[in-house]
């Protein structure tokens, strides 16, 4: 098995994360090498056992509750893990892609750097420290166009704080909105 690695792509909603991380998925299966894709089962916005951008692009993935349930799925052929939306997975999926990545297999990772009230959200900055490549991503302001870095929730219902994800944090452009710094407390 060669050096392993992590790589992390990160960003706001919208900002094209599950897109780059398909890309990568898809030149590793070109290069005959075995993949691994993962989701939590929380997001089923592609479909249950599917990862899916928000332009429809999508791969079959297998799904899992918890971080420690990733090791289980590997083959012995895997030489590329990638976990998208990587924040419902918590603190423990750092653990366990530093495990995999020390074990020789090449670990992508995507998800939300930020939450939906603008506070960092974990695991993604960790993760973002302990890798060897990161792809900070930006989305396109629903204000001004200008690159955004941030995202809001624009649905009036209350929901559960933003650094606990549950099923109702999960959406798409009907809950969700990308801003710039400047729009990011606006209306």
């Amino acid at each position: 098995m060669g050096a392993g690695r992590l790589e992390v792509i990160a960003g706001p909603m919208f900002a094209g994360k599950s897109e780059e991380l398909l890309r990568r998925v898809r030149r590793a299966q070109v290069a005959g090498r075995g993949v691994l894709v993962v989701s939590h089962d929380l997001d089923t916005r592609g479909g249950t056992g599917r990862v899916a951008s928000h332009s429809g692009l999508g791969v079959a993935s297998r799904t899992v509750r918890s971080a420690h349930d990733i090791p289980a799925l590997l083959e012995p052929s895997t030489e590329l893990v990638a976990v998208d939306e990587a924040q419902f997975f918590g603190d423990d999926l750092v653990e366990v892609v530093q495990r995999l990545a020390d074990d020789g297999l090449v670990v992508v990772v995507g998800g939300l750097s930020v939450t939906f009230d603008g506070r960092p959200f974990e695991p993604l900055p960790a993760l973002m420290a302990l890798a060897e490549d990161v792809n900070r991503l930006t989305a396109v302001c629903g204000v001004c166009g200008r690159d955004a870095a941030y995202h809001v929730r624009v649905q009036d219902e209350p929901t559960p704080d933003a650094l606990h994800p549950v099923a109702a944090h999960v959406g798409g452009s009907e809950a969700y909105e990308a801003r710039c710094r400047s729009h990011r407390y606006s209306p």
